[in-house]
């Protein structure tokens, strides 16, 4: 149950603060409205240091991410029957952390009236510059692909400043790969802030694109997959 709590918080916090940071350069009337893509991309690599950080003192492996449950489990390198608890530990925090986004810029998103303004689901969930699916979901599996090989070859990455070079490892694919789509990564990351944004009052809310939720799930899926294939054969 430790591990799961762990798993849960580390996610409520990477959220929380990679989320904020999108709102932050979005929505109306903040002082960073209109920060630049460097800006986001360190913002989520802080973010995803932290809740490596919180998520391990806890007790749990600091995955924070489904996609690497999964593939980590599937190739021998992480215990099977803490899938299910870590995945749905996952996806509780990612909604909890996105709430918390919710609550903090409840008056921003009061000041931002429309997409134009930055009040979408953007603000929680990634989408794409250019839409079309076949390329969105290459895109989505490549940066995954990339990011999980790389953290395979750190070996324990919850380890003394690892988290550190986790965040930066984060923040050059956002600067690299990530423009694409937003860099979900994660299926946690985009289904859970989808959802609150959905489900949640927030004010001046427009569509959840549903339609595009597919690709930050089966994407990052898929290329954590194949990162652990390369890096058992290598």
């Amino acid at each position: 149950m430790v591990e799961y709590i762990g798993e849960l918080l580390g996610t409520m916090i990477l959220i929380a603060l990679g989320v904020g940071v999108v709102a932050s350069a979005n929505l109306q009337k903040g002082y960073g409205k209109g920060s630049n893509w460097l800006y986001i991309s360190l913002g989520w690599g802080f973010a995803v240091t932290f809740g490596v950080y919180v998520s391990s003192f806890i007790g749990s492996q600091g995955h924070l991410n489904p996609a690497i449950t999964i593939a980590f489990a599937m190739f021998g390198l992480f215990p099977k029957n803490l899938v299910l608890g870590y995945v749905i530990a996952q996806f509780i925090g990612a909604f909890l952390g996105a709430a918390l986004v919710a609550i903090h810029f409840h008056t921003h998103f009061e000041a931002s009236h429309n997409p134009e303004e930055g009040n979408s689901v953007g603000v929680f969930g990634s989408g794409p510059s250019i839409p079309n699916p076949l390329f969105n979901f290459l895109s989505e599996l490549i940066a995954t692909f990339v990011f999980v090989y790389v953290l395979l070859n750190l070996g324990d990455f919850t380890e003394g400043l690892k988290p550190l070079i986790v965040g930066l490892l984060i923040t050059s694919v956002g600067i690299s790969l990530g423009s694409t789509t937003g860099y979900a990564l994660n299926p946690a990351r985009d289904f859970g802030p989808r959802l609150a944004y959905q489900v949640l009052p927030i004010p001046n809310k427009s569509d959840a694109n549903w339609g595009y939720a597919w690709v930050p799930i089966v994407g990052p899926t898929v290329g954590a997959i194949l990162a652990c294939v390369l890096f058992k054969a290598v």
